[in-house]
């Protein structure tokens, strides 16, 4: 089936809807907003991820932001009627499943951006990873759990963060001390040693987000 608009349209109408700039778009979903200008002219067409991120930031559904005869409102989000007292509806969302942490040795950082995992609205977190290895088993986080992330390059002194070195991602306590200009990674489990980075090194070292909570047995 193909569509029967064009996405530029579909995206004017929906931030008219909205009453959000492309400005403000931008802001909600780090997408530069060159890149909204480029979709918004017809010029360029967003990956997956980036439509995603604009339908949820829109609140409307990806498919209908394609140009596609669907309704308009997020399936996911639309509000239901419900006749009793005793009875809420539980908000959840959509975060990317951005594939494995190394909780061990640094491991290639794979990214799959076609899968999800629904959370509560509470979590507070923009993406999600599976744990492959033991070394943070004291701090509860085993083999096969999911971490759930805040996206942030910046995190304080003992907090469990997802580093990137050389394009490799590990989940270790992190430590920054400026003055000695040096990078602790701490694992939590005995039987693994500190990663300990320093001088050009450094350069190297990439905090991609903190972690804020993690969950067993979910895939």
């Amino acid at each position: 089936m193909r569509p029967n608009a064009d996405i530029k349209d579909r995206l004017a109408s929906a931030l008219r809807i909205r009453n959000m700039t492309p400005k403000e778009l931008s802001n909600k979903t780090n997408i530069p907003k060159s890149s909204i200008s480029q979709y918004m002219s017809g010029y360029a067409k967003p990956k997956d991820e980036r439509l995603y991120l604009m339908s949820q930031a829109l609140n409307v559904d990806p498919t209908w932001l394609l140009g596609y005869d669907v309704e308009m409102e997020n399936s996911e989000t639309k509000e239901e009627t419900i006749n009793c007292n005793n009875i809420y509806k539980l908000d959840k969302i959509k975060l990317p499943f951005l594939g494995k942490v190394a909780c061990g040795e640094p491991i290639f950082a794979d990214e799959d951006r076609e899968s999800y995992i629904m959370v509560g609205t509470d979590i507070g977190a923009d993406f999600c990873l599976q744990c492959q290895g033991d070394s943070m088993i004291n701090a509860r986080i085993h083999d096969g759990d999911i971490v759930f992330v805040k996206k942030t390059d910046i995190v304080e002194n003992g907090e469990i963060a997802v580093v990137i070195i050389d394009d490799e991602a590990t989940l270790k306590r992190f430590f920054y001390y400026r003055e000695q200009n040096l990078v602790i990674l701490k694992p939590e489990n005995p039987k693994y040693q500190d990663i300990i980075l320093t001088g050009e090194q450094l350069n190297q070292v990439r905090v991609i987000g903190r972690a804020v909570a993690f969950q067993s047995d979910v895939i």
